[in-house]
């Protein structure tokens, strides 16, 4: 009995037509349906992902995490009931609206509102993106991942782990406390950083090419405020990313590249060099906390810290040429 996946997510906004234009144009998100008081959107061949609504709050109200089965969905339900979790069975109505087949709904310990379901609704029509991106990498990793600002890690670890069931992918305690979760072979699907404060930090989608990435990373120079973490590359999941900030408070990081983990054999470690090797400075970290993250990132690069690319076969090219100082270094790497 496991989760599967991130499945969709449900957005509170302040503004519809704000939302419209940061998902579709910006983010290169599908808009499949549009009305006076919530939109749509596909990034896959599933019928939907993001959903926002209108109601004048901000930050993300629902995560949807996905099983494989009713079967599933149930023992789920006995489970958290048996913890003394309060779980409300989801409406045939409230099913529709969400594409899906069936659904539980409850709480976290800090609030956040989770639906676990299975049977999501498939589109019979080919994904079309809002603006020209190779796509994004879904499928069995799920849309992406999500991160979460909490008070206290261990408000929510136990809850996590012990009952739902993800596991841990590694933990690091600079420049803050931050632990990482894994449900599939994508390095994480949910994450908590320890701010002092219970919110959504951000939504991870993950795109097929580095291009897509840059070219969006252009789109966002030409918005004052719109970045909110610059482009750089992460220890961990080994994702070449920048965040951007949404209409409704918390961010989205554009990625790409990121590594896929062996989940049977995969064993948790403390990352010692923060999250991340190159770039990625933290416009939302005071002053402070943003020095003491690049005198990690200079640390790192000083050591010698390198990772090696992450990449889909046929998406890549091999260079012509031989560099004899290139090969002799690789020789020496491998006899040591």
């Amino acid at each position: 009995m496991t989760i599967q996946a991130l499945g969709y997510v449900g957005v509170r906004a302040k503004s519809l037509e704000d939302w419209a234009g940061f998902g579709e144009k910006f983010l290169g998100l599908q808009l499949v349906d549009k009305s006076r008081a919530g939109l749509a959107f596909r990034m896959d061949d599933r019928k939907q992902r993001v959903v926002v609504s209108q109601d004048g709050g901000e930050g993300v109200g629902f995560f949807g995490w996905e099983v494989a089965d009713a079967a599933t969905l149930d023992a789920y339900a006995a489970r958290l009931e048996h913890a003394g979790v309060a779980v409300t069975r989801g409406t045939r109505a409230l099913a529709d609206e969400r594409r899906v087949a069936d659904l539980i709904a409850f709480d976290d310990p800090i609030g956040n509102r989770l639906e676990i379901f299975h049977g999501a609704e498939t589109a019979s029509e080919p994904f079309k993106p809002g603006r020209n991106i190779s796509g994004f990498r879904t499928g069995t990793l799920g849309m992406g991942h999500a991160v979460l600002h909490v008070k206290s890690i261990h408000d929510v670890i136990p809850f996590y782990r012990d009952l739902l069931g993800f596991r841990l992918s590694d933990f690091m305690t600079k420049p803050f406390n931050a632990y990482f979760f894994h449900a599939n072979p994508r390095h994480h699907s949910v994450a908590f950083i320890e701010t002092g404060r219970n919110a959504t930090h951000h939504l991870m989608m993950e795109l097929y090419n580095l291009d897509d990435v840059g070219q969006c990373y252009d789109l966002a120079l030409g918005e004052e405020g719109r970045i909110g973490v610059t482009l750089g590359r992460h220890i961990n999941d080994e994702v070449t990313s920048f965040y951007s900030n949404t209409p409704s408070g918390f961010m989205v990081e554009y990625g790409w590249g990121g590594r896929v983990i062996d989940v049977e054999s995969w064993q948790p470690e403390e990352v010692n060099w923060g999250p991340s090797m190159w770039g990625h400075d933290r416009m939302w970290m005071p002053p402070e906390g943003r020095v003491e993250a690049r005198k990690l990132r200079v640390a790192a690069a000083a050591s010698g810290l390198r990772k090696p690319v992450n990449v889909i076969d046929g998406n890549y090219e091999r260079m012509a040429g031989v560099c004899p100082w290139w090969d002799n270094a690789r020789k020496a790497e491998a006899a040591e």
